[in-house]
C-alpha cells in the first residue's frame, strides 16, 4: 500500500532548539520559521507549541515521516551541488550568527544554514549564495516538481495553490528577515525541489546517503563520485511570482503577511494565546491527548479550544463530532450553524440521494453514519442481496493481494526518477471453493541499492498465473502500481520477450489508468474490496473510516463466524491455515470482553518509538495504511543498522503485509457467512 506525504515535514523544532540553546535564552523567545509555520496553520498552535504541559503528537512521527519522504537525503544531496559551501549546521544559533556575519564579509560565498536575526525574528537559511551585493536564498524541500506542468498560482492567478502555500510562506518568512537584517531587497528566492524529469546517472545513489546516529545525520559515502552527481536530480525553481503575491496580497488570519508576523512576535513575547477558529482544520491538530498522555497528566489543546468555542464539558467529547463524517466537505458550514455533533445534524445538512449505482451512495452512507449515532444503533448495515450477487460472480480460487511500495526522493538505480514508485513487497492469500484458506506467496526485497519492481512483478505473475480465479485488492493503489510497472517495463532494457510477457500479465489483471498511452481492461481485472465496503457494508465502530485497519476490528467484533473460527490457534498450525510468518497463532483475543485489534497483536515496527506510532503513520484513509511499512523500508535502505535489527524489521514487515491480505480474507468470510445465513 502507498503513502503520499503531502504535508510539510521538517525535523521537530530544529530552529526552536537552536534558538533555545543560544545565549538568547535569557532574552525574549524568538520567532523562528518552525514557530511561524505553526502560527500560520492555526494561531493558537503558536501558544501550545511553547507549553511543555500540552501533548504534542507531531513530535512523535516527524522523524519517520521525513525519513520516508527522503528529506534528510535531499538536504544532503543539495549541498553536494555546491562543493565550496561552508556548512554551519552543527553550530548553535549564536555561533552561526557570528560565523555568518564573518563569511558575508567575503565578496562571493556559499553558506549552508546561514543564520540571521532581526529583532525577535530568527531564521536559518538552507543555502545562501552571496555574489557581490546580490543574494540567492534557496529553501530545500523534499517535494517533487514537474517542470512541464507544475505551477504555484491557480488558473485565475488570484491565489496560491493550497499544496504550495506552506512552502512559499516558508520562503517568504525568510525573505522578510533577510531583507531587514541585510538592509537590501536584492534577494532572489528559490525552492530547490526534486525534479521529476531528471534521472539518476548511476546505480546505488540512494544508499550513498545514509542516515545514522541519534541525531539522524546524513553521512555521505566516500564512494560518491562526480558521475553520481552528473545528472542533477534537484531543480531550483524561482518563487518570485508567488512570493510577491504573498507579501503584497496575501491575507493570513485577518492580517497581511508581515502584519501577521508582527502579531505572532507580540504573542510569543507575551506568552499570549491567540484565538483560532475551530473547524475542519482541527481534524489534524497535533495538540490532542492519547490515553497515555491523559495518564501522564498532559493537557489537550484541542479540547481547550473546543471548550472555549462551544462551551463543552469533558463529557461532550464522548459524542461523535461532524469531523467524523466520512468524505464530508461541509463540516465548516455546519460549525458556522452551531452544529458540531452528529446528534445535532439534520437530513437537510447531508441531502442523501442515490447516485445511480448499486448500494449506498456517498451521501446515503454519510446519513446512515449519522442516523446510527442518533439512534444509538451500533449494528452494521450490510446490503445482503447486493453482496450475494457480487459473490456469485466470483471465480474460485479467490486471490487476495496487497502491495507495499515507496516513492523515494533519491532513486535506487540508474535511469530512475525522483519519487518514481518502487514495489518492494507483496502478500498473497488464496481461498478455495471449499473454504480452505492459505497464505500462498509473499515477496520482500530490501537489498540496498537494488530496484526490486521487475523481480516483484515476475514473482506476482508466478503466484497468480496458474488459474483464472478472481483477484482482490483493497484500494486503487495496486492497480496504479501495476500501471507504473507497465510503463517502467516498456522503458527498460529487458528483452522484448520478457517485456511482452510481463506487460501482457499486467494487462490481464488490471485496467489502464487515466492518461495512459494505451488502454486495456483485463479479463481478471482486480476487484476493489474498498469499493465493496463503501457500497455494501457500513460498520459504526469504524467511525466513518474505510481503512482496512479500522474495518477489520469492526468486522471481527461483529462476526460470530470469525470469532468462532479464529479463537483457536489454527493460523500457522499443523493441519490449520498455512502461514509463512506465524505459528499456532490465535487471532481472536479478547480483553475485558472486547475483541482486540489484530494489528496491535503484532510486534512493534519501531522499538523505542511511541506506542501509537503505527497508527499515526497510517491513520488517514488518504495514506492508504502503508505508512509504517514505507517508513520501515526507508529505514532499512537509509539507516546504518546491524544485521539483527535489519532481520527483525524485515520480519515485522512480512507479518504486517500478511495480516493485510488475511484481513481481506476475513472480511470476505464474514460477508459470505452473512449472505448464507
Amino acid at each position: 500500500m502507498y503513502i503520499n506525504w503531502c504535508r510539510v515535514m521538517e525535523l521537530p523544532g530544529k530552529e526552536d532548539v537552536m534558538a533555545k540553546n543560544s545565549l538568547h535564552q535569557q532574552m525574549p523567545v524568538l520567532l523562528t520559521k518552525s514557530r511561524f509555520r505553526r502560527a500560520l496553520e492555526c494561531p493558537t498552535k503558536l501558544y501550545y507549541g511553547e507549553q511543555p504541559n500540552y501533548a504534542n503528537q507531531s513530535l512523535e512521527d516527524d522523524f519517520l515521516a521525513e525519513l520516508a519522504r527522503g528529506g534528510f537525503q535531499v538536504g544532503a544531496l543539495a549541498k553536494c551541488y555546491f562543493p565550496n559551501g561552508e556548512d554551519l549546521s552543527d553550530l548553535d544559533a549564536d555561533a552561526a550568527l557570528v560565523r555568518t556575519k564573518e563569511l558575508l564579509r567575503q565578496g562571493k560565498v556559499t553558506i549552508f544554514e546561514a543564520a540571521f536575526q532581526y529583532d525577535q525574528l530568527l531564521v536559518r537559511v538552507d543555502i545562501l549564495i552571496k555574489d557581490s551585493d546580490r543574494y540567492q536564498l534557496i529553501e530545500v524541500k523534499a517535494k517533487s516538481w514537474e517542470p512541464a506542468s507544475d505551477r504555484f498560482l491557480n488558473n485565475k492567478r488570484t491565489g496560491i495553490l493550497r499544496e504550495w502555500e506552506p512552502y512559499v510562506c516558508d520562503v517568504a518568512f525568510q525573505r522578510v528577515v533577510l531583507e531587514k537584517a541585510l538592509n537590501t531587497n536584492n534577494i532572489e528566492s528559490y525552492l530547490m525541489l526534486a525534479n521529476k524529469q531528471a534521472s539518476a546517472a548511476t546505480d546505488g545513489l540512494n544508499s550513498k546517503f545514509l542516515v545514522v546516529g541519534e541525531q539522524h545525520k546524513v553521512v555521505v559515502s566516500p564512494d560518491l563520485t562526480d558521475e553520481d552527481l552528473a545528472n542533477e536530480l534537484l531543480i531550483r525553481v524561482s518563487v518570485k511570482e508567488p512570493l510577491d503575491f504573498v507579501l503584497a496580497k496575501g491575507e493570513y488570519h485577518g492580517q497581511s503577511f508581515e502584519g501577521y508576523i508582527a502579531v505572532a512576535v507580540d504573542a510569543l513575547q507575551k506568552g499570549a494565546r491567540l484565538a483560532g477558529r475551530i473547524g475542519t482544520v482541527c481534524k489534524k491538530c497535533e495538540f490532542h491527548c492519547t490515553p497515555q498522555d491523559d495518564i501522564n497528566g498532559l493537557q489537550s489543546g484541542f479540547r481547550e479550544c473546543w471548550k472555549e468555542a462551544l462551551g463543552w464539558q469533558d463529557k461532550d467529547f464522548g459524542d461523535p463530532s461532524v469531523l467524523e463524517i466520512a468524505n464530508f466537505r461541509n463540516a465548516d458550514k455546519l460549525f458556522a450553524q452551531g452544529k458540531a455533533k452528529l446528534i445535532d445534524t439534520e437530513e437537510a445538512d447531508i441531502n442523501p440521494a442515490p447516485d445511480g449505482k448499486r448500494g449506498l451512495s456517498n451521501s446515503q452512507r454519510q446519513w446512515l453514519q449519522i442516523t446510527k449515532v442518533q439512534e444509538g444503533d451500533s449494528s452494521p448495515e450490510i446490503c445482503i442481496d447486493e453482496l450475494r450477487e457480487e459473490i456469485n460472480r466470483w471465480t474460485y480460487p479467490l486471490h487476495f493481494i496487497d502491495f507495499e511500495t515507496i516513492t523515494a526522493a533519491l532513486p535506487f538505480t540508474r535511469g530512475r526518477h525522483p519519487y518514481e514508485g518502487v514495489a518492494f513487497q507483496f502478500s498473497h492469500h488464496v481461498v478455495q471453493e471449499d473454504g480452505t484458506v492459505a497464505h500462498a506467496h509473499q515477496f520482500l526485497d530490501t537489498t540496498l541499492g537494488h530496484f526490486p519492481s521487475f523481480d516483484f512483478i515476475r514473482k506476482l505473475k508466478e503466484a497468480l498465473d496458474s488459474d483464472d480465479g478472481t483477484i482482490f485488492r483493497y484500494s486503487a493503489h495496486e492497480n496504479s502500481i501495476l500501471n507504473l510497472i507497465h510503463r517502467q517495463l516498456r522503458d527498460s532494457g529487458l528483452s522484448d520477450k520478457d517485456v511482452h510477457e510481463l506487460c501482457t500479465f499486467i494487462e490481464s489483471i488490471s485496467h489502464s489508468t487515466k492518461g495512459s498511452e494505451r488502454e486495456w481492461r483485463g479479463p481478471r481485472d482486480m476487484v476493489d474490496m474498498l469499493e465493496l465496503v463503501k457500497r455494501y457494508a457500513y460498520y459504526p465502530a469504524t467511525k466513518g473510516s474505510n481503512s482496512i485497519k479500522y474495518v477489520l476490528p469492526a468486522v471481527l467484533s461483529d462476526s460470530a463466524f470469525l470469532q468462532e473460527k479464529y479463537a483457536q490457534p489454527i493460523y500457522g498450525a499443523a493441519g490449520g491455515i498455512p502461514s509463512h510468518n506465524f505459528t499456532d497463532w490465535q487471532w481472536i483475543q479478547k480483553q475485558n470482553g472486547q475483541v482486540q485489534d489484530p494489528y496491535r497483536l503484532l510486534p512493534r515496527m519501531f522499538e523505542g518509538m511511541p506506542e501509537n506510532l503505527d497508527e499515526l503513520l497510517s491513520e488517514s484513509d488518504s495514506l492508504a495504511n502503508g505508512g509504517a511499512a514505507l517508513a520501515a523500508y526507508a529505514k532499512i535502505q537509509s539507516t546504518e543498522m546491524g544485521d539483527y535489527e535489519r532481520k527483525e524489521l524485515r520480519a515485522a514487515l512480512l507479518k504486517y503485509c500478511e495480516l493485510d491480505t488475511l484481513a481481506m480474507v476475513m472480511i470476505f468470510e464474514a460477508w459470505q457467512a452473512a449472505v448464507r445465513s
